[in-house]
């Protein structure tokens, strides 16, 4: 029962949450000589993040039956948990994570961790996704928003550095899931939601991601003129943002299941190293 809970949450999304979030903390310095503190901001952003996912999987229950996708995964389509469970666990959780941040550290942080969940929960889950194919474009703010909230937590203020966190996060988000939603195209037929596969075609989707791909490599690449980066994110940045061109390059030109799935896995590979060495250059 546990794991069908913690299966709501989405832990693969949010460990990817939680590294960003982590990022932020060390470049803004002051929480990584209390490491109680530094894993409590961690602990609000996994129970807030993961309750708006959780509220996701709620409120998108029949959606997931239709897709062989989410159907044969979901604990709220296999009936593991029950519709009731879910609602109150996803609010619950979510409740605690926006105290933790109002309590421990400041309302600042709490009122934007609860603008989060609201915002992922109902405008893109409810209103964006089923109307727009644009749903992953706007959406992806509240994904972004972990390095932004994480830093007003640990400083009650905002700064430049998070905000460029978000931009890497916001502009990573749409080929990701485009990429996703190009070899899973038949699954939001069937459900009828409007990603951009569906509505504009591979040509368009594949165009986009590109171009998105570009503008998010040179803000990766505009990242290394902080003080606080070195020759480990330099590097980083510019090897792995080849390869990541490249590969959305290679996706667009031969358009087939292989190229989309080694997109959206290197795509993950590549926030995860992007920020590792964020926190790398931050710590040497």
């Amino acid at each position: 029962m546990l794991k069908n809970f913690l299966q709501l949450t989405k832990p693969t999304i949010m460990l990817l949450v939680i590294i960003t979030g982590a990022t932020a903390l060390v470049l803004e310095g002051s929480l990584t000589t209390k490491p109680l503190h530094f894993i409590l901001v961690l602990l609000a952003l996994y129970l807030t993040g993961g309750s708006a996912n959780a509220l996701n999987q709620y409120f998108e229950r029949n959606i997931d039956s239709k897709m062989s996708r989410t159907s044969s995964r979901r604990p709220l389509p296999l009936k593991k948990i029950s519709d009731s469970s879910a609602l109150v666990f996803s609010a619950s959780i979510g409740v605690i994570g926006v105290l933790i941040f109002g309590f421990f550290f400041n309302w600042f942080s709490a009122f934007l961790s609860l603008s989060t969940i609201l915002f992922y929960s109902f405008i893109y889950t409810l209103m964006l996704k089923p109307n727009t194919p644009q749903n992953i474009v706007i959406g992806g703010a509240a994904g972004a928003m972990a390095p932004v909230g994480a830093w007003v937590a640990a400083s009650g203020k905002m700064a430049l550095d998070p905000w460029v966190l978000f931009l890497i996060i916001f502009f990573w988000t749409p080929p990701h899931f485009w990429a996703l939603a190009l070899f899973y195209r038949d699954d939001y037929v069937k459900a009828n939601l409007p990603m951009m596969p569906v509505i504009k075609g591979e040509a368009k989707t594949t165009s986009l991601i590109t171009t998105y791909t570009w503008v998010l490599v040179g803000i990766s690449l505009a990242m290394f003129v902080s003080p606080k980066m070195g020759l480990i994110y330099g590097g980083v940045s510019v090897i792995a943002g080849f390869w990541l061109i490249k590969k959305s390059h290679e996706a667009g030109k031969l358009r087939d299941e292989k190229q989309y799935r080694g997109l959206f896995g290197y795509s993950i590979i590549y926030l995860f190293v992007l920020f590792a060495a964020v926190i790398l250059d931050g710590i040497v």
